[in-house]
């Protein structure tokens, strides 16, 4: 085992051990940037309707839905059940 290798094994263990990961990130994301987009588009979706432009909103809350649906299938983690689930409408 070379130098580098021992290293690397070594650093991997470490990581192992220690439980070391994304989760904190992920949750810290989601429990906070998430909602200030959320509030975010609220507040600009306020602010185009308080114009008069309720076809703006209307065509802007389409699309806002469809990326609130991709972004609530991310963070579930249900995708490939989603996927299979489209699939199986397909295909029968």
């Amino acid at each position: 085992m070379t130098l580098t290798t021992l290293g690397a094994h070594l650093l991997d263990t470490q990581i192992t051990a220690q439980g070391l990961g994304t989760n904190g990130l992920q949750g810290w994301i989601r429990d906070n940037i998430v909602p200030l987009l959320l509030l975010g588009i609220a507040v600009i979706m306020l602010w185009i309707g308080g114009r008069g432009d309720n076809a703006g909103v209307a065509r802007r809350g389409v699309g806002l839905l469809v990326g609130l649906v991709a972004l609530g299938i991310a963070v579930s983690g249900n995708g490939p059940a989603v996927g299979q689930f489209l699939a199986q409408l397909i295909t029968g």
